[in-house]
């Protein structure tokens, strides 16, 4: 039945569901993070992301007004407001006096509290607290509430990670910081090696096959093996301690990868219309600029999307050729990590510093994907 037209065979089925999986796998973490960066540490710590959307019930511990708001009425002794913030929505289900008891009273019953007075709450979070006596004291009593929030979505984090200018850790210098590193980090290899790929392609030179040997040789060499010689390069010219030297390290490690998609996707590009260039008299650098560059562009768009991806996401490198103790050439990486460990237990931050950090990449990667599989497959096929 498999071979009948119009069915599916068993293992297009496979693959479409492995497919789909591997989708949803890297799209919930994603999805998380977005979620957990519009969230309070309150509902972080209370429920998880999947569960943003609905009500969430917690147990809290809360307390009434300060005796110095009491009012005399009728001869009673009278404090009574609300138990949740001016701005928080919620409806208690249970309330109780003691943490043995949390959940004894209902709302709108009354807890008696022999000395220290009746105590009256109601769903919204109204009390009244009535005594005979004066009340006493610098603090309120403390009420321990079952209470039900409506889903709830800030915007304080993002305020707090960006625009907040006595926040020193804030991301928006890091990020600043790391735009300066990732776009000439990008553009740089795409230049170079989209001349000598055209140069591997379609010029003819002693020790051309020589130089494509290399070339291939070059991309399994480990990024850490050449890191301390490169620094101790950049230290003795003088350019270890900025961003001139981390541009030229992530060029020299991109080029090896850049040469190589492009002089493949290059060499497929059709001979006759740079033959015809040639005969109607153009130069070998008007053939790149007129012909082969728009050609390439699906590859150009590949590789600069794998270049955009890696050194934005770098760590290794930015510590290694940004020397800097102040702080001014932060990467977002680097200031991440750093959150980690000031401020480790505020999920809220570290999430929204996160999905900050990813933004930039995602919108990328989905603005160049449909170049991404003919840049990679070129050269593959003839």
């Amino acid at each position: 039945m498999s071979s009948i037209a119009g069915t599916k065979s068993g293992l297009t089925w496979a693959v479409q569901i492995s497919v789909v999986l591997l989708v949803a796998l890297w799209l919930f973490p994603t999805v998380g993070l977005f979620v957990s960066s519009f969230r309070t540490a309150d509902q972080i710590s209370s429920s998880g992301w999947w569960a943003s959307m609905l009500p969430s019930e917690r147990n809290e511990t809360l307390r009434t007004a300060n005796p110095d708001t009491q009012v005399q009425e009728d001869g009673l002794w009278v404090i009574r407001g609300n138990l949740f913030e001016a701005d928080r929505q919620a409806e208690i289900s249970a309330w109780g006096i003691t943490s043995q008891d949390i959940a004894a009273y209902t709302p709108g019953e009354t807890a008696d509290m022999g000395e220290d007075g009746r105590l009256t709450v109601e769903a919204n979070g109204d009390y009244r607290l009535v005594n005979e006596t004066e009340f006493s004291g610098r603090r309120g009593g403390r009420v321990f509430v079952t209470a039900s929030s409506p889903p709830e979505f800030t915007l304080d984090n993002y305020r707090e990670m960006l625009f907040d200018p006595s926040n020193r850790e804030g991301m928006t210098k890091a990020f600043f910081n790391t735009l300066t590193v990732v776009i000439p980090a990008t553009i740089i290899p795409i230049v170079i090696a989209a001349f000598a790929a055209y140069a591997l392609a379609w010029m003819r030179f002693p020790g051309r096959a020589l130089l494509i040997a290399a070339v291939v040789a070059l991309l399994v060499v480990p990024l850490q093996l050449a890191l301390i010689p490169l620094l101790k390069l950049h230290l003795a010219v003088g350019i270890g301690k900025g961003y001139l030297g981390v541009w030229l390290a992530h060029t020299g490690f991109g080029l090896p990868l850049a040469i190589y998609l492009l002089r493949n996707y290059m060499v497929g590009l059709p001979r006759d219309i740079i033959e015809n260039a040639k005969v109607d008299g153009a130069t070998d650098f008007q053939i790149f600029v007129k012909i082969i560059i728009p050609l390439s562009f699906p590859a150009l768009a590949s590789f600069a999307i794998f270049q955009f991806l890696w050194t934005w996401n770098d760590l290794l490198v930015a510590m290694v050729f940004l020397i800097d103790a102040t702080g001014e050439t932060t990467v977002m990486t680097k200031q991440i990590v750093e959150l980690l460990g000031t401020r480790g237990g505020n999920w809220e931050i570290l999430a929204t510093a996160a999905f900050v950090s990813i933004a930039v990449p995602l919108a990328v990667f989905f603005a160049l994907q449909r170049y991404l599989v003919r840049g990679l497959l070129a050269g593959s096929v003839k």
